[in-house]
């Protein structure tokens, strides 16, 4: 049975949804905000992470239809992908189910740094289009299954995951990368929340509220892509990947300890 929340919690995950897809959109990260609310509500760490499946696949709904719309994504071009990044997802999901998500604490700071410390010490990149690095056919089998996999698996950072490949590994232009991001996040959060509705890990009434405030965040994130650019994107990415790294040491008490 599904636990009742009160009204005042209810309201904090809307806020904190809403806050998540505008950043989501624009950066990746947004389970940095959404996952501690979830958990502060005395939600279950699986049903936490269901439930976040389930506004996340709203949020990046609506950002991924605001960028076919505006014609910065062409579907015949990304569909190959989309459906890479719907497999390699939905057995991360499976497979969360059996192991336990902490093989990844010293992994996914690693990584984070390394996109952060990209974006900031190579301010050039993914100015303009440049000679891809990796060919598609590896990119495409490859890396875009390995990060819908670990977005099934765990999903921090997968939005800039996308965006990091995109422009270091097959040179796309940073707003191109974001965009096309948003799809394939989308595959990952949809294929990953049907695996998890299926288990009956998903909390509807929590999730519901919180796909509102997701929508509104996420429409109005999209239309700061096409307005900002990568001047907003790329300081936005940076403050996110550090503050996933803040939020990991902090989470295993390693802060607390040094001091």
């Amino acid at each position: 049975m599904e636990p009742s929340l009160h009204p005042d919690l209810l309201l904090l995950l809307f806020g904190a949804a809403g806050l998540a897809g505008f950043v989501d959109t624009l950066a990746g990260g947004g389970g940095l905000i959404t996952l501690p609310v979830l958990l502060l509500a005395q939600v279950p760490p699986v049903h936490a992470l269901a439930t976040n499946k389930l506004q996340g696949s709203f949020g990046t709904l609506t950002a991924s239809l605001n960028m076919l719309h505006r014609d910065l994504v062409n579907w015949c071009e990304i569909r190959g992908l989309f459906f890479w990044a719907l497999l390699g997802a939905a057995l991360g999901t499976v497979a969360v189910q059996f192991l336990h998500p902490e093989v990844l604490d010293v992994l996914v700071p690693l990584v984070l740094l390394a996109i952060g410390l990209y974006f900031l010490l190579a301010p050039q990149a993914g100015a303009v289009e440049r000679r891809p690095r990796l060919g598609e056919a590896v990119y495409s089998k490859g890396v875009v299954p390995l990060i819908g996999a670990y977005d099934g698996f765990f999903g921090p950072g997968t939005g800039s995951f996308f965006a990091l490949a995109g422009v270091a590994l097959r040179g796309q232009p940073l707003v191109a990368a974001t965009a096309r991001a948003k799809l394939l996040n989308f595959a990952s959060n949809a294929a990953s929340l049907a695996v998890f509705a299926l288990g009956g890990k998903v909390l509807w009434l929590a999730g519901g509220v919180m796909v509102l405030g997701q929508v509104l965040g996420a429409w109005a994130g999209s239309h700061m892509v096409v307005r900002g650019g990568a001047r907003l994107i790329r300081p936005l990415i940076v403050f996110m990947c550090f503050a996933m790294i803040v939020r990991y040491v902090w989470q295993k008490g390693l802060i607390a300890a040094w001091f």
